[in-house]
């Protein structure tokens, strides 16, 4: 066991959507950082697909675009929600958002991650296979590092500036001591690969009786199918004829399915089951720590938030170190501590909008419940009639800045009253 010690500016735990843009945006400011992350390599999975526009203007920035584009990315104009039949129930329009902003943008999520890793800069060190073990602390319990373990050493990384994107069960935030209540859907989503299915245009939650069907086009004429299910509905031993089955029944509940049922039952194998939850830590930063990507948050996949929350985190903390005056040089702690307060003042409130947001859009289309089914079909039928509440969700879905529902506009989205400014729709 060795105990010796090294020096950066910052060390970013994590090496998922948060940490890797955490460590291009810290790099960019001319910061010494390490990257740690205890998975040797990053394995595929079936999330963290989707850009919102909001974090498409930081990889814009950064030339992360550019390199998901010329890799097959796909742009997606619509988020739309569907009847069995595949009539549009709410359609989510970007193309009436500003220049610029007019689209998502869909990859694979390693692809994504290798492009955020590609443009990091030279002053940032990435370390795979390597475990935090626990935060080191000054006299006055300020974090100042961690402690890693790699390879079967163990020794000491200083920095005055920790960044904790180590995912939803997070072990800083907890050594921080801050207690993030997480909420499990009483569902899961399974996910299936599709190749050789029709190419959807758009982004499209399918309603169904058991759930919900959502669907969208991946690079290289692949289809991205979630299926909602019951906890231990696809758990044990189902055979191929058992999984089949069930299969078909998927696409006869949704008849607007029916060209993914030869693909489907061809990719069975690629099946991803996931489970579904959401948080909101109540704390951002502490002294020397701040929380980026699912350390801080986490919402259901329907609203493809989650990354995209990482990403304008990440952006933030660097821009408010920037603010401060940290850059190409070691930061002081006074300084990073007065940049981390200011990063969880301007945050907290935009991922509490994002987190009501994200939970609102997935309770519509998957709370099974009587009361579910009506209060969330009457929502998404009167949002679909009213091009000011549209416009209103598509803005805060795409993560351009939080525009808040007031209390009569979530009477208006039910059909409780009608809505006299229905048609006053701000101009892109």
């Amino acid at each position: 066991m060795s105990g010796r010690s090294t020096r950066y500016d910052a060390v970013v735990c994590g090496a998922g959507a948060g940490g890797l843009a955490s460590a291009h945006a810290l790099g960019a400011l001319g910061l010494r950082v390490l990257v740690v992350d205890k998975q040797p390599r990053m394995r595929p999975v079936a999330k963290g697909e989707v850009l919102q526009p909001g974090a498409l203007r930081v990889l814009r920035r950064w030339g992360t675009e550019r390199l998901l584009e010329q890799r097959g990315g796909v742009r997606l104009g619509r988020l739309v929600v569907r009847d069995p039949a595949g009539a549009p129930l709410m359609a989510l329009d970007y193309g009436r958002l500003p220049e610029g902003d007019r689209w998502l943008l869909s990859h694979d999520h390693l692809a994504i991650l290798d492009a955020l890793a590609e443009g990091i800069g030279p002053t940032v060190e990435v370390r795979r296979g390597a475990l935090v073990e626990e935060t080191l602390r000054d006299g006055s319990g300020r974090v100042g590092g961690v402690a890693i373990t790699e390879g079967g050493r163990r020794y000491e990384v200083r920095a005055p500036l920790t960044v904790a994107a180590d995912g939803i069960s997070s072990r800083l935030r907890r050594a921080a001591g801050i207690d993030a209540r997480r909420v499990d859907y009483p569902h899961r989503l399974v996910s299936f690969d599709l190749t050789g299915a029709p190419r959807p245009d758009d982004f499209s939650a399918y309603l169904s009786p058991r759930g919900l069907r959502l669907v969208y086009a991946l690079p290289g004429d692949r289809v991205r199918l979630y299926v909602q299910t019951a906890p231990d509905e696809l758990r044990g031993g189902r055979d191929r004829s058992a999984l089949a089955a069930w299969a078909e029944g998927v696409v006869a509940e949704v008849p607007a399915l029916e060209p993914l049922s030869g693909p489907l039952l061809a990719g069975l194998d690629s099946r991803q089951m996931l489970p579904v939850s959401r948080f909101l830590s109540p704390r951002l930063a502490v002294p020397g720590m701040a929380f980026v990507g699912e350390a801080a948050y986490a919402v259901h996949p329907m609203a493809a938030q989650g990354m995209n929350t990482a990403i304008t985190c990440a952006a933030s903390l660097a821009d408010h170190l920037g603010r401060f005056g940290v850059a190409d040089g070691a930061p002081s702690p006074a300084t990073v501590d007065a940049a981390l307060r200011a990063y969880q003042a301007e945050r907290r409130p935009i991922l509490a909008q994002a987190a009501t947001t994200s939970d609102n859009a997935a309770r519509m289309v998957t709370d099974l419940t009587w009361r579910g089914r009506v209060v969330g079909r009457r929502a998404v039928r009167f949002t679909g009639r009213n091009p000011r509440l549209l416009h209103t969700v598509t803005y805060n879905m795409s993560g351009l800045g939080p525009r808040p529902m007031t209390f009569l506009d979530r009477l208006h989205q039910l059909g409780v009253l009608p809505d006299p400014r229905a048609h006053r729709v701000p101009q892109p």
